[in-house]
């Protein structure tokens, strides 16, 4: 034997019955190599595997039961965030309505402070109108009564001597004073 790959190859050659040895041939020995390897690998993985199945089913079910978590947080946000929506969408429809009310108020105030403008001014215009048709009563009084006592004077001129002429002017200046003075 020269080296050990000689004796293993010398014991192939044995017959296999009755006795220990290594099969060469290739097809027959893997079949039974896989299943060693397999047999091997289930007895000695099996806790390997399972531990690594098992971390990961803690981690999925971490992942699950977190993901439930931020769900049901989300829920109760999106709740809270709905509620606080509805009492807003309340208040702007009461502005609204207050805000409307509030316009017809002021429409109605600026209505009635126009009339009551127009009644003031329609009020001022009459007085003023009564104002400037007593004033030209007053005047076209004066004026004829003026033209009158011009006549009255021509008249008398013509058809009174001097004295009679002087009472006469007297008695009348009396009454006009005595006229203005109630007039004025």
């Amino acid at each position: 034997m020269k080296n050990g790959t000689d004796s293993f190859v010398f014991l192939g050659h044995w017959p296999s019955a009755g006795s220990f040895g290594f099969n060469t041939d290739i097809l027959a020995t893997n079949l039974i190599n896989l299943s060693v390897v397999f047999g091997v690998l289930i007895f000695f993985g099996k806790g390997v595997l399972s531990d690594l199945l098992d971390n990961r089913k803690q981690r999925i079910l971490n992942t699950i039961r977190n993901s439930e978590e931020l769900r049901g947080k989300a829920i109760e946000q999106l709740e809270k965030a709905r509620a606080r929506l509805k009492k807003v969408e309340m208040e702007a429809d009461q502005f609204r309505v207050n805000g409307y009310s509030e316009i017809e108020r002021e429409k109605m105030n600026l209505i009635n402070s126009t009339y009551k403008t127009l009644e003031q001014l329609e009020n001022y215009k009459n007085e003023t109108i009564n104002f400037e048709q007593q004033k030209a009563i007053n005047e076209v009084r004066q004026r004829v009564f003026q033209q009158a006592l011009q006549g009255a004077l021509g008249t008398l001129n013509s058809c009174l001597n001097n004295e009679l002429h002087l009472r006469t002017i007297n008695a009348n200046l009396g009454m006009f004073g005595a006229m203005n003075e109630i007039t004025d």
